[in-house]
């Protein structure tokens, strides 16, 4: 990586073919964009089609010559999940990681006023989405030499607070999930150590130039920008597979 943290093209994501869920959003939009200019095969998928299309219009002219494409697949469908993995791994040779952003936010007021609701939305959103993910991608992640499993996570499952219950919940129970995940990749490497990596990074909250806009006056603190995520999670493929497999990165203070 040079002085600014950027990729130059020639580092450890040249050539690897990456998927990114949740691809359309603006975190997802930063990752794209960092990936396809770190010299990755970027392959994004979005449940919101005109949105997906943008942002990958968007990492295609940033990044000329870069090979990006999308996808809307249905990740509440593990056979479409799965697909979609099959068909990247088929199509490109490879599966070098999966970026998981599907993102979504549901709180109350007071733990009493907890509406049930929200669990339902948010239990398809930030739990399903991720247990079709892993078992679709696992197999063509641990047959990869550098395959990486990325959450994107949040303080709040470690510290919930009364009106999160819900959120904070749903993303505990991830977060559960992609360890057990990365004990498998653990247990795959044997002596010789793990080629494959699950791990969580986790921030406060994410932070982008159009909130800022909105909100000129706010400070937004301990948020992290889209783009610094966007930059961590092209470091994690800089680092040994073992050195973060099981791992939690914190990208705010932990509390």
């Amino acid at each position: 990586m040079n002085g600014n943290g950027k990729g130059n093209g020639s580092g450890a994501l040249e050539g690897a073919v990456v998927a990114v869920a949740g691809a359309a959003g603006p975190a997802g939009r930063a990752t794209v964009l960092r990936l396809a200019e770190a010299g990755a095969v970027v392959v994004a998928s979005d449940a919101n089609a005109t949105r997906l299309a943008e942002a990958v219009d968007a990492a295609r002219y940033a990044h000329g010559g870069a090979t990006v494409t999308g996808d809307t697949v249905d990740l509440l469908d593990l056979g479409a999940a799965r697909e979609w993995a099959e068909r990247t791994e088929k199509e490109f040779g490879r599966i070098d990681g999966l970026v998981h952003l599907v993102g979504g936010w549901r709180g109350s007021a007071s733990f009493a006023e907890t509406d049930l609701a929200d669990w339902t939305v948010l239990e398809k959103l930030l739990i399903r989405t991720v247990q079709h993910t892993s078992l679709a991608f696992q197999g063509g992640l641990q047959r990869s030499d550098r395959g990486r499993y990325l959450l994107i996570s949040a303080a709040g499952a470690s510290h919930p607070t009364a009106g999160n219950a819900a959120y904070a919940a749903s993303k505990a129970a991830a977060e559960a999930w992609t360890l057990a995940l990365a004990d498998a990749f653990r247990k795959a490497g044997g002596e010789d150590g793990s080629r494959s990596a699950a791990a969580i990074l986790v921030v406060k909250a994410l932070v982008h130039d159009a909130m800022r806009a909105e909100r000129p006056n706010a400070k937004f603190a301990g948020f992290t920008d889209v783009k610094e995520l966007a930059d961590a999670i092209a470091g994690v493929w800089d680092r040994p597979a073992p050195e973060v497999n099981g791992k939690r990165l914190w990208l705010t203070p932990q509390p």
